[in-house]
């Protein structure tokens, strides 16, 4: 599945590539760094309960609410016919889904253990005020991650991607390094770990 999300206004907010199951094989074994990064930052958090900010189509919710068991795992996102497919591909007892967007969350003040923005920060409009919102949400740690620039930028491009934007994916509203990013998070608990599986930053924050 591919595709794009956009706003009501009409401006385009994400994409909707499915980069957990592409058969590329330099995508896949990029993701096979992304991915075990997260599982061993996942692990070292061990939540109980999860509000993942921007599920796309739920990959990664189906498999963090596969391993909680019984725990509670809540997944938003946008409306976008290709996100709210992948939902119905991925259902567990305990995950619920919600279209809602990454402002003013509706959910209580340490309601769950972990809150989550995988690939999500880039995209939103006022990064500091939805990461003050996770915060708020959660109780012990948040899990996060965006692509490292301009890194990411400089690889669209020698790809032959985006030039016109100068290498910048469509929806990529805000771009950080490494040290822009820990500073971004350091705000509002402390970085107990940082990851860099390429071309990613990803970090473990406690509250």
């Amino acid at each position: 599945m591919s595709g794009v999300t956009v706003s009501k206004d009409g401006v385009v907010t994400g994409n909707t590539y499915d980069k957990y199951g592409s058969s590329n094989p330099v995508v896949r074994r990029l993701m096979a760094g992304f991915q075990r990064s997260l599982d061993e930052l996942f692990a070292l958090a061990a939540p109980s309960s999860v509000l993942d900010v921007g599920c796309g189509e739920g990959v990664l919710v189906h498999r963090w609410a596969t391993r909680l068991g019984t725990g509670r795992v809540v997944g938003i996102d946008l409306e976008e016919e290709s996100i709210q497919a992948g939902w119905r591909e991925h259902r567990a007892p305990n995950l619920e889904y919600r279209v809602m967007e990454a402002q003013n969350l509706p959910f209580g003040e340490n309601e769950f253990e972990l809150a989550s923005a995988i690939e999500v920060l880039e995209h939103v409009p006022d990064p500091e005020h939805t990461v003050s919102e996770m915060a708020r949400c959660a109780a012990r740690h948040l899990l996060v991650s965006v692509p490292r620039e301009p890194l990411w930028r400089m690889l669209n491009m020698a790809r032959g991607a985006y030039w016109p934007a100068l290498g910048n994916t469509p929806g990529h509203l805000n771009h950080w390094s490494r040290r822009a990013f820990v500073e971004l998070l350091s705000r509002h608990g402390e970085v107990v770990e940082v990851r860099s599986p390429f071309p990613w930053t990803m970090l473990l924050v406690r509250l």
